[in-house]
């Protein structure tokens, strides 16, 4: 089963980069598996496993937290039944073939979500209480044709931490290019709900303060937008890249706690697959 699902960040907090680059990896990671695997039969070789380092550059939505740099470690397994890329993993379910050229997919799926603040990274959050983020699970499924490739996920918050609910939908396209490039846009909306916004992005009774007053946050959809695409050296050597501006929503945009309209994200990696 692919593991083409759409690159949507669920989160923008202070270590958001965790999961902007989970569902990056998981995209990216998909096309260089695909690619390398895909012998005379048709029939993928696993198991698989790679091994690479990247680097997430993300600008994030809280006034006063500058472009965050960070370095990330990239560890990727895929056989039959699972496909680990990063802090995420999936359990693939039976898929369902729809003539030659069309397939529903099915997983479910869990990842490790870095979503959060603390006081002290922005004079704005001073005197907040900790926001933390979590593990999330849930389900996703994937409407995969020679056209386009159309997916969605739903993704609850498993740590409690928020309480949140997360729903997905992306469409996308790969193109190849030469022997060695592979180029996906993408697009995509991310439907977050009360519970998640007002947790990340609202201000409570006894946290509000002159200049923050207190918000409760409202259920909320953002929209994305980017570019995903792998250089192939070999069938071993690869590099990754990825560049998203995802738009908030006003429910976002009018906490006090947020000063921009829109947050991007860029990635660049080195994938080493055995």
């Amino acid at each position: 089963m692919p593991s083409s699902y759409p690159l949507v960040s669920i989160s923008h907090g202070s270590a958001s980069r965790v999961a902007v680059v989970a569902l990056l990896a998981v995209g990216l990671g998909a096309a260089v598996t695909a690619k390398a695997q895909a012998p005379a039969d048709g029939e993928p070789s696993f198991p698989t496993w790679g091994l690479g380092l990247g680097v997430m550059s993300e600008q994030e939505p809280y006034a006063g937290i500058g472009r965050d740099n960070t370095p990330l470690p990239l560890l990727q397994f895929e056989n039959r039944y699972i496909h680990l890329f990063g802090p995420r993993i999936e359990f693939k379910l039976p898929g369902l073939d729809i003539g030659d050229s069309q397939q529903l997919n099915f997983g479910i799926v869990g990842q490790y979500d870095g979503s959060g603040y603390e006081e002290d990274d922005a004079p704005i959050l001073n005197g907040m209480a900790k926001r933390r983020g979590g593990f999330w699970a849930g389900a996703a499924v994937e409407w995969s044709s020679s056209f386009v490739d159309v997916s969605a996920e739903w993704l609850a918050d498993a740590s409690g931490n928020s309480n949140g609910q997360v729903v997905s939908l992306g469409l996308e396209r790969t193109w190849q290019l030469g022997k060695r490039v592979l180029l996906t846009p993408h697009v995509g909306a991310s439907w977050q709900d009360e519970n998640y916004v007002d947790y990340y992005f609202g201000v409570r009774e006894s946290e509000a303060r002159l200049d923050r007053p207190a918000y409760i946050g409202e259920s909320a959809v953002n929209i994305e937008a980017g570019v995903r695409g792998v250089y192939m050296f070999d069938r071993h050597h690869s590099v990754l890249m990825g560049v998203e501006v995802t738009g908030l929503a006003d429910e976002i945009k009018d906490s006090p706690l947020v000063d921009r309209s829109t947050t991007n994200s860029l990635y660049l990696g080195y994938l080493y697959r055995f």
